[in-house]
């Protein structure tokens, strides 16, 4: 229904407008470039985008002359605007809340697991310039053409599952300025606002995360000066012993779920650099927008909550985090500001849009990976879709929201630790640095891998995974003589990438690719 050109008759008739070359697909694709030409669904479509400067281009490699976007700045705003915002407060403050830690080891968990998890982000940015292929698209490369579907597939759940958390800490702020405003009701704000966004695509999310940080940051600013100003931080002393160490371990593996959680999203928002761009200005403009707001702002959450630990049986911050969760513990900071104090609030539900752009704009592309059939799909369309999908994920969710959000992160930082893995040890052992690829062939199932070395790597890691975790449900074998902490994670990423490091010389000695 929504296939490509009609005819070779409709692209000789069609007008002659500047184009760039269509894709050499063997295997019957819709030809990316080629977004006006023919009568179906698809092209018509396409032509109405193009009429709005809605970006029409999906999972198709950027050919050069469309990479117009030069600014190393666009790339540190994206992650400082997607990570300045109230998700990242409610990260931290989980620490004291959830795992029991004090201030300083939260603080130290915080700072080393944020600057293991941006690392992998950061890298697979390079790839955008280099290559003009999106991410998932990328995975091709590592994992082969077929299985990069399974997770294409692990990367729609954790972007709508990222959205409708998001979307929780929205409503909760909302419903803390106005009880009357449902959870549900914030929820639809929020993803209206953000569809409003990223249906417009690349260009507008760029524009849009180039400025939504400095609000956002002003606001954290008034709440992180009214709070030193209420004397009202307490020092909770750093535990020791086995719970500390098993604490410690399990909030790290949120730290770093959070923290990482960009890593399958990195080059869709680089693809637009023309490819003489730096590498290692393009890994320093990605480091420098993800580290800075992620420290600040959960360092931030952080000490706020040790204030709602106070046990004095009137304590504000405890009794707003209980009835409107992070929305009521920052609300009881900014309460005495009246009025203003409600406005600083619905700027920062607004910040989660900033966040849940990434997410929404990144599953329309991994939608697209799916098959065929779902890259005939426009990405407008995917964006509108997978945000009605979000909406109906966030609002059951919406009474259950720091379980949702820590087996969320936890989910997070499980795959996402196999799949860097298997790519990094394919990159750096086996392809030996980028010039080892071939980006033509990034459509052409027959000369990319098969897949089978990524296949048992992926299953190495997650025995990895399993033996390592810690979770209400299940405590692997190697987590119970870690004292039930969380090393999930690292053993994901261990055992995935030796495997690989041995395994896919074997597959390509064999196969020949």
């Amino acid at each position: 229904m929504f296939g490509g050109i009609d005819s070779e008759r409709d692209l000789e008739k069609a007008p002659q407008v500047a184009k760039a070359p269509m894709d050499d697909s063997s295997d019957g694709a819709v030809p990316g470039e080629s977004f006006m030409y023919g009568n179906s669904v698809y092209a018509k479509l396409q032509r109405l985008a193009g009429k709005f400067n809605i970006e029409q281009r999906g999972v198709e490699r950027v050919p050069e002359n469309e990479r117009t976007d030069t600014s190393y700045f666009n790339i540190s705003s994206m992650w400082l605007a997607a990570n300045m915002v109230v998700s990242s407060f409610a990260i931290g403050i989980l620490g004291p809340e959830s795992f029991g830690l004090g201030f300083v080891d939260s603080i130290l968990v915080c700072l080393f697991f944020n600057l293991i998890g941006v690392l992998t982000v950061c890298w697979f940015s390079c790839f955008g310039p280099a290559f003009g292929l999106r991410q998932m698209v990328l995975s091709r490369f590592w994992f082969g053409y077929w299985p990069t579907k399974f997770i294409a597939l692990l990367n729609v759940l954790s972007c709508l599952g990222w959205s409708a958390a998001n979307s929780i800490v929205g409503a909760q702020l909302l419903n803390a300025v106005n009880s009357d405003v449902p959870g549900f009701a914030g929820i639809l704000i929020i993803a209206v606002c953000t569809l409003f966004v990223t249906f417009a695509g690349y260009k507008v999310v760029h524009l849009y995360e180039f400025y939504s940080w400095i609000p956002t940051f002003i606001v954290f600013m008034i709440v992180f000066g009214m709070f030193a100003h209420s004397g009202d931080f307490w020092n909770i002393p750093m535990g020791t012993g086995a719970a500390e160490i098993g604490s410690v371990l399990s909030y790290g593996a949120t730290i770093y779920g959070f923290a990482t959680g960009w890593t399958s999203y990195a080059a869709d928002y680089t693809v637009y650099q023309p490819s003489d761009r730096s590498r290692r200005k393009v890994f320093l403009a990605a480091f420098g927008g993800l580290i800075p707001p992620l420290l600040f702002t959960q360092f931030l959450g952080i000490a706020v909550a040790t204030a709602a630990m106070v046990n004095d049986g009137n304590n504000k911050y405890a009794t707003g985090y209980a009835q409107s969760g992070n929305g009521g513990i920052i609300w009881a900071i900014v309460e005495p500001l009246g009025g203003f104090g409600k406005f600083c609030l619905v700027i920062l539900a607004l910040s989660i849009i900033a966040n849940n752009c990434p997410n929404i704009y990144s599953v329309s592309l991994t939608l697209q990976v799916l098959s065929h059939q779902t890259q005939r799909v426009p990405r407008f369309i995917w964006v509108f879709l997978a945000s009605c999908v979000s909406v109906a994920v966030a609002i059951p969710g919406y009474s259950h929201f720091e379980e949702v959000l820590e087996n969320l992160m936890d989910f997070i930082a499980y795959w996402l630790a196999i799949y860097s893995g298997i790519a990094i040890a394919d990159h750096f052992i086996v392809r030996r640095g980028f010039g080892g690829y071939r980006p033509e062939h990034y459509d052409k199932p027959e000369k990319l891998p098969y897949g089978f070395a990524a296949c048992i790597s992926f299953a190495f890691g997650v025995v990895g995974m399993v033996t390592g975790m810690s979770e209400t449900w299940f405590v692997g074998p190697i987590a119970k003589r870690s004292h039930g902490g969380d090393i999930g994670f690292e053993l994901a990423i261990l055992f995935s990438f030796v495997v690989h490091a041995i395994v896919r010389p074997i597959e390509l000695k064999k196969f020949g690719r």
